[in-house]
């Protein structure tokens, strides 16, 4: 499997949501790198983001503020034959990414021409990510994906799909990124520490856990969300993640009983525990009715 920080990213949108995805991952990145000037810049130069108008690059005109530090410099763009304005399948092609990312809200995007493009990949398992939802709005089905490029990709959505049939025995699967992995682990470990804000850092913490939840064999199988049986486990996990790094932000301020001393001198399993103790566990008992 290719490092996070090392996957060449083709990504389809550039509005609000888009660019809020494109800073966490570059702060993910960049934190995975060693956090500093070097490895910002390393990250930003991991992604290729392509809007209506096309590839942008420093030469754009009237750039948004918040695409600029993605836009591609031109002799970078120029190395790979490529230029401002350069369509989706020109990059995808030249590009030749680890993962294509849609965060277009314009369905259909990902077309056959696009998906063939991809074909091109260096990765040995490309991803594609066709986040945007509902699903008329996805930038490709999964049926579409597996058809043009084979069981060898790994596909997710932002809308549920079904697995996909590939014959003998073979299943696509389609992942759908849903927020209830992170969320409720999020609040909990938030809630616990007693930090009064919600850092970056604890954000890429929990998004890290849940990352390094899942097996490679289980990725290399096409499976990358754990199953929603395991749910409860995934929340006390990010959780913990999430308080470790308050404690290491100096976020913690304690909660109830737990003063944030005593909090700072728990270790892994100790936290692990805490959080646990601290879970709601629903127990609903039987209701028996009688017939007088």
């Amino acid at each position: 499997m290719i490092d996070f920080p090392k996957q060449k990213i083709v990504v389809a949108g550039a509005g609000s949501a888009g660019i809020g995805v494109l800073n966490a991952a570059r702060k993910t990145m960049a934190r995975m790198l060693g956090n500093n000037e070097s490895a910002f810049d390393s990250a930003r130069s991991q992604f290729w983001v392509v809007d209506a108008n096309g590839l942008i690059t420093e030469e754009r005109e009237n750039i948004d503020p918040d695409a600029l530090p993605f836009a591609r410099k031109v002799n970078e763009a120029g190395r790979q034959g490529l230029r401002e304005g350069a369509s989706l399948v020109e990059v995808v092609r030249q590009v030749k990414p680890d993962v294509l990312l849609g965060l277009s809200a314009v369905g259909g995007l990902f077309s056959k021409e696009v998906l063939e493009a991809l074909k091109c990949s260096t990765s040995t398992r490309p991803a594609i990510f066709a986040m945007s939802n509902p699903t008329k709005n996805a930038e490709c089905t999964p049926e579409e994906a597996f058809s043009i490029l084979g069981e060898n990709i790994i596909f997710a959505s932002g809308s549920p799909f079904k697995d996909v049939d590939l014959g003998n025995g073979h299943i696509g699967h389609c992942n759908q990124g849903n927020n209830m992995y992170l969320f409720p682990g999020i609040g909990l470990g938030t809630l616990l520490s007693g930090s009064r804000v919600i850092s970056d850092g604890m954000l890429q913490a929990a998004a890290e856990c849940l990352a390094a939840y899942m097996t490679e064999e289980e990725v290399l199988k096409g499976t990358i969300y754990p199953p929603i049986s395991r749910i409860r486990d995934i929340a006390k996990e990010v959780a913990a993640a999430v308080i470790k790094e308050a404690i290491e932000e100096d976020l913690a301020e304690g909660y109830r009983d737990m003063d944030p001393r005593e909090l700072q001198k728990l270790n892994n399993e100790e936290i692990v525990a805490y959080v646990q103790n601290n879970m709601w566990s629903p127990e609903y008992p039987t209701l028996v009715y009688k017939n007088e």
